[in-house]
């Protein structure tokens, strides 16, 4: 059986990098070395005073230690995992870009759309990782509270009308959603139909992860086909995911 440590050292990197940081934010919170007027979103304080990590920052807190940050945790280890391992395997770069383009996409929202405004966008962060999961494995059977097995395409929902139930913000939840489903129909979908790419990762995400993984370039594959050669594999329908398994 292996030791938490062994598990740790497991995780792929981006996944791995995320998580972690958003526990040491919520420890150092807790531990009153961190306060939180420190790092929340402000443009203002972004324009006026130059205080940059505030468009970074905000996405790595979940709040105090709860249920709720329990479980932001368990779906960063968990579904974050499995896309990266399944879907991502080998395109570390890809993923990272991923998370990037949709760090960027919630900055924009929130700034531009009132009712999305957010000083931190952490648990949106998260549930687009939960949507984006739902798509690449739509058929997989989960199991929400122990009380109801549904497939993974529904997950999402389901989570965002359990959470608005128990009283949790409904627009954080649903911004992760609206950005998620953006990323897939931009980066999996549109290029499946028409064969143009408007989210290839650039070269520069590739040499950072060449420079950023210990294990070198292995850690990161080549840039994945063209959408046109995957398009001549067959067009498969915008309601599946990439045929990947749990356990790859």
């Amino acid at each position: 059986m292996s030791s938490p440590g062994d598990f740790y050292r497991s995780l792929p990197p981006v996944t791995k990098a995320y998580g972690t940081l958003c526990f040491l934010t919520t420890v150092a919170y807790q531990l009153h070395l961190l306060n939180p007027e420190w790092i929340y979103l402000d443009f203002a304080l972004v324009t006026k005073k130059f205080q940059i990590w505030r468009l970074f920052t905000n996405f790595f807190f979940l709040g105090g230690f709860s249920m709720a940050f329990g479980i932001r945790i368990l779906m960063i280890a968990r579904y974050g995992v499995q896309l990266e391992q399944g879907p991502f395997a080998k395109r570390t770069a890809d993923f990272l870009w991923m998370m990037i383009v949709s760090m960027i996409t919630c900055l924009v929202i929130s700034l531009t759309v009132p009712f999305f405004n957010s000083i931190f966008m952490g648990g949106s962060l998260v549930f687009m990782l939960l949507y984006v999961w739902s798509r690449e494995f739509p058929s997989s059977k989960v199991s929400l509270m122990g009380l109801v097995s549904l497939q993974g395409f529904w997950l999402p929902w389901a989570l965002l009308l359990v959470n608005t139930m128990f009283g949790a913000p409904l627009m954080s939840d649903l911004l992760g959603i609206i950005v998620g489903h953006a990323y897939y129909f931009l980066a999996v979908l549109h290029p499946r139909a028409t064969g143009q790419d408007y989210l290839k990762t650039p070269a520069w995400v590739h040499k950072l992860v060449a420079k950023w993984s210990a294990a070198g370039p292995e850690a990161f594959s080549p840039p994945p086909p063209s959408p046109v050669a995957a398009a001549v594999q067959g067009v498969r329908s915008a309601f599946t995911g990439r045929s990947y398994r749990l356990n790859q």
